[in-house]
């Protein structure tokens, strides 16, 4: 089988490794078929994706709708690298997931509307609701409605041109989306798990996802979660893809 290629920003080892490792659990991959690339430290190099089965782009605290004279240079650096990837990705249709980052990195490329005017999700559990008139062979298995992990300051202000809505929230409209056949994207993490988004919090815990004084009632009922679906998303793309 080809590889997956997963492209991170997380800058703290403990959560990229988490992602990681989640990505290899809920994808049934082994680290050979695995590819990681670590964007905040060096850079996506030119592709052959006829090398690799897909493309994961994963969550970090960046946000794509920052002004970019506020932005680290590493992070202005890997989004012009992701534009020229998407380049070839819509050309090709070739298989992407992109997760919470991914979604804002995505619309904002399809020239959609990316901001924290509107829809952000403090970090935590949510319930996501399915498009019921579409099928996609990515949501097989996935009830009309689901419990996810989700958490983002900048949200999809409306749905880009061009895709179709596959799940929302009450808070975020616009929870996962579909363009061409093969591209997607999600403001939900379907890698997350209870113990991945306690560890996340713990080291993100004053990056703004949550409210500090809110902290022991959150983990309280994050720890009452069982996230059964989202990583049957994760698994779905890969198991549809691979090659």
């Amino acid at each position: 089988m080809k590889p997956f290629l997963l492209l991170q920003h997380r800058y703290l080892d403990e959560a990229a490794d988490n992602e990681y490792e989640s990505v290899l659990k809920y994808g049934e991959l082994t680290p050979d078929s695995l590819v990681r690339i670590r964007m905040e430290r060096e850079s996506i190099p030119a592709l052959d994706l006829g090398a690799f089965s897909g493309i994961i782009t994963g969550g970090g605290p960046s946000n794509v709708s920052d002004p970019e004279a506020e932005k680290q240079p590493e992070q202005c650096r890997f989004e012009r690298e992701l534009d020229t990837m998407y380049d070839q990705i819509f050309e090709l249709d070739f298989p992407y997931l992109g997760l919470c980052y991914g979604m804002g990195s995505i619309t904002r490329y399809l020239g959609g509307s990316v901001s924290k005017e509107k829809y952000g999700e403090e970090a935590g559990p949510v319930t996501i609701f399915r498009n019921p008139d579409e099928t996609d062979p990515i949501l097989k298995g996935i009830p009309a409605e689901f419990r996810a992990f989700a958490g983002h300051k900048e949200a999809c202000q409306q749905l880009p041109g061009g895709t179709v809505l596959l799940a929302s929230s009450e808070a975020c409209p616009v929870q996962m989306i579909r363009a061409q056949k093969n591209i997607y994207a999600t403001q939900f993490h379907p890698e997350l798990d209870v113990e991945g988004i306690l560890l996340r919090l713990t080291v993100y815990n004053n990056h703004g996802y949550f409210a500090a004084d809110q902290a022991e009632a959150l983990f309280a009922q994050i720890r009452k979660e069982h996230m059964v679906y989202p990583p049957k998303i994760l698994h779905n793309f890969i198991s549809i893809h691979a090659k």
